[in-house]
């Protein structure tokens, strides 16, 4: 596990989500041929994150990028010729995989069935002034966007909250608290 991908799984641990990390969606060969990959590997989700409160299921990329460009609006929507963001720029690999991961989660008893799904990323640099557009291009689809500024509050109120026993949350007070 990244420890990105960590210190996002326990922002949303912090809000009443359970998390699991590193998930590999176990599609069927039939499945693998509707996506039009018959001989790929099993897609992973960086974050599965799941509120009992509304029966939801996010299945989230986790982009750090903290010493590079960062996330880029032309790559998440499918303008350039990157192949990044697979799930974000291909509809059929996405409604194949996002089912399945439903689908699996009720299986393993991690959610009940009717449990809605909803793509998202958290990044932790965003390239130039591409934020505004990545928030408009993530609303249009209905999906969940949390860029660096999220991450900065959602770790300040971290820091000023009673004592957890999770890295971000400790670290968080060691930098943030007066």
């Amino acid at each position: 596990m990244d420890a990105f991908e960590q210190v996002v799984a326990e922002l949303f641990w912090s809000k009443g989500f359970w998390v699991r990390t590193s998930v590999k969606v176990n599609l069927t060969k039939a499945e693998k041929v509707i996506a039009g990959r018959p001989s790929m590997p099993r897609p992973e989700i960086d974050l599965v994150a799941y509120c009992g409160a509304d029966n939801r299921l996010l299945a989230i990329e986790c982009k750090s990028y903290l010493d590079s460009r960062g996330v880029t609006h032309a790559e998440a929507c499918g303008s350039s010729d990157s192949k990044t963001y697979k799930l974000f720029r291909e509809p059929v690999l996405r409604d194949v995989v996002l089912k399945r991961l439903v689908l699996q989660m009720v299986e393993e008893r991690l959610c009940p069935p009717g449990a809605t799904v909803q793509l998202g990323m958290v990044a932790g640099r965003v390239a130039g002034e591409d934020e505004p557009m990545l928030i408009d291009l993530f609303e249009q689809e209905g999906w969940l966007f949390r860029g660096p500024a999220w991450l900065k509050a959602e770790l300040t109120k971290l820091s000023g909250g009673s004592y957890e026993n999770q890295v971000a949350a400790v670290v968080s007070k060691l930098l943030l608290r007066r």
